[in-house]
């Protein structure tokens, strides 16, 4: 398979993705527009609680690609972070009281300068994430130590593991993706990651294969823990259910599979106030590769930036004022306030 982007679709223009949205939910389907949803809600504009998390996606590189990718990943992805704006994060994280640094991409470990990004965040005393997609681990022999120099950094795992069979899995991220996935939870559990008393936190991420919104949270961490306990003998610490939100591949798949109306509808009428107190924009500001300042990671790949008075990019950031912007809404919003809500932690409410 090949990116959007590789293959020039409409959807790989992200103005082509917000008309979509915009025109299907008000124009085709009659639903509330999401600024709507939130006035009800007394929640607009939503302001930001201040910033808790810095998440950078280091650059769009991927050993996969999977059907449900927002980013639009992949091998042909060539946008990667330079080492001058890893630089400008860690200024701006050292001056500022920031406690935690979630790296993501695309496959994050694909950056050359990955290592020495952990190890300087490291030093900085920050709690720093990585959003692994397991098969990274097993790709290539230059990856195979990233579980011990995880453990050595103390870097909480975060993995992609779409469900505990290879039927599911394979179907959303590719032929043999849920054999290499154990091989590398296997991995992982043997220098500690999941391990009661380690200290070393393993959590996995699952997100439905198809047009429909994830069941119970904790449901589903019982069942994953059991069978992949038994089964596979692995353990992790917790699971994350997230919602797939309307953007990039996984708006492509809604459309080609003629569920767009009918996902856009339950997002919709599945709107909780609740959970969207607790989105995770409030608290957190998102980095592209190249140094833009976003609300979140899906503003980031429908290039939605900051609102206008606020600084636009890493080299300017400025804690005191990111604390207190009003977030950029759009019509994918409704993914996260859904339900019992998604976040990159997993539910809201």
């Amino acid at each position: 398979m090949k990116s959007l982007h590789a293959l020039k679709h409409d959807l790989a223009s992200t103005s082509n993705q917000l008309d979509l949205l915009e025109e299907g939910v008000r124009d085709r389907l009659g639903l509330p527009m999401f600024q709507q949803k939130m006035e009800q809600a007394d929640l607009f504009p939503l302001l930001a609680t201040g910033v808790e998390i810095l998440q950078i996606n280091v650059g769009k590189m991927c050993n996969q690609v999977c059907k449900h990718c927002h980013v639009d990943a992949g091998p042909d992805r060539k946008e990667i972070m330079t080492r001058e704006t890893m630089e400008q994060c860690l200024a701006a994280l050292a001056n500022s009281d920031i406690p935690t640094v979630d790296l993501t991409g695309g496959a994050p470990e694909m950056n050359p300068h990955f290592r020495w990004f952990v190890e300087e965040c490291h030093k900085l005393g920050k709690h720093v994430i990585v959003r692994c997609n397991l098969t990274i681990i097993v790709a290539n022999p230059k990856y195979h130590d990233l579980p011990v120099f995880y453990r050595d950094h103390g870097v909480e795992v975060v993995s992609s593991l779409p469900f505990y069979n290879a039927d599911k899995t394979d179907r959303q991220r590719g032929t043999g993706v849920f054999k290499d996935s154990i091989k590398a939870l296997k991995m992982l559990n043997e220098v500690g990651y999941g391990k009661e008393g380690t200290g070393l936190t393993l959590n996995l991420v699952y997100n439905p294969a198809g047009a429909f919104l994830p069941g119970s949270q904790e449901g589903l961490k019982r069942q994953f823990k059991r069978v992949l306990k038994d089964e596979f003998d692995i353990e992790f610490n917790d699971l994350f259910a997230i919602t797939n939100i309307p953007v990039s591949r996984y708006l492509d798949y809604l459309f080609s599979s003629g569920n767009f109306d009918a996902y856009m509808e339950k997002l919709v009428n599945a709107f909780n106030p609740v959970a969207a107190r607790g989105v995770m924009c409030r608290n957190t500001i998102s980095v592209s590769w190249d140094g833009y300042l976003f609300d979140c990671d899906f503003n980031q790949m429908l290039e939605l930036p900051l609102e206008e008075r606020m600084p636009q990019h890493i080299s300017l950031f400025n804690a005191e004022a990111l604390n207190n912007r009003n977030i950029v809404l759009h019509q994918h919003c409704y993914g996260c306030t859904a339900g019992a809500g998604s976040s990159c932690g997993g539910t809201t409410a």
